[in-house]
């Protein structure tokens, strides 16, 4: 049986890619930095990864990535790497500006409500994630919100889970299955949590042998039957 879903929010039930865009491009005129290309835009997707799986593997601070990323990017295009610390506090705002669901998620998750308890997970900053959850109208259909910053650990660290299930007493860890697109915060978040993992990979990617991935969608739809028949066969 699944009693309970933690969602990740970035990748997942929103289109991040989509906000960052929006957000970069946005900035960049208000910043009078000139135009920002495509291929701009995915060099700063990949060193943004990047700083986030440093974060994930504690090798840098939250501090240190959010800055540290816009440093590097205007680095590389001759862009003084001195506005990165204004340039990511407009940033972390205009991040929500930008709702895109994944996959209908909205409608998903209401729909979901009357089966599960669902909670938000994420490592994203309380500025940001406050405003896409609260815009989204996903915020006020979750039973609870848990973000990084608060509880002052991260993804996929036991002890950001260790905090969560403080809060869902009782919390029964065979119940409790997680859902996120990325393999190393979310699935192995959930490895180290010892709870179930649902990896939605919907650019149908293949996981490499050291992840245990219980159940994998490429469409959010898909979670509906895998709660159906979990929890009509009581598994």
């Amino acid at each position: 049986m699944i009693s309970t879903v933690l969602w990740d929010v970035d990748g997942t039930l929103l289109d991040f890619s989509a906000a960052e865009k929006a957000a970069i491009r946005k900035l960049f005129s208000e910043f009078g930095l000139g135009a920002c290309t495509e291929e701009m835009l995915a060099r700063y997707a990949e060193i943004n990864v990047s700083f986030w799986q440093r974060l994930e593997r504690n090798e840098l601070t939250k501090p240190q990535i959010l800055v540290g990323r816009f440093a590097q990017f205007f680095g590389e295009y001759g862009i003084d790497p001195q506005t990165a610390p204004a340039f990511n506090e407009r940033y972390q705002p205009a991040l929500g500006d930008t709702i895109v669901y994944r996959d209908d998620s909205l409608n998903i998750v209401r729909a979901l409500r009357e089966k599960v308890r669902q909670y938000a997970v994420s490592n994203g900053t309380i500025v940001a994630q406050t405003k896409k959850l609260n815009k989204s109208g996903l915020g006020e259909l979750m039973d609870g919100v848990f973000l990084s910053e608060e509880l002052g650990v991260e993804k996929p660290n036991a002890g950001f889970f260790d905090k969560v299930f403080a809060t869902l007493r009782p919390a029964d860890l065979s119940e409790i299955m997680i859902v996120g697109d990325s393999l190393t915060s979310d699935i192995q978040g959930g490895m180290n949590a010892g709870i179930r993992t649902c990896w939605y990979n919907p650019g149908r990617q293949t996981a490499p042998e050291n992840y245990r991935v219980d159940y994998e969608i490429s469409d959010l739809h898909e979670l509906t039957d895998i709660l159906d028949t979990e929890n009509v066969d009581g598994n």
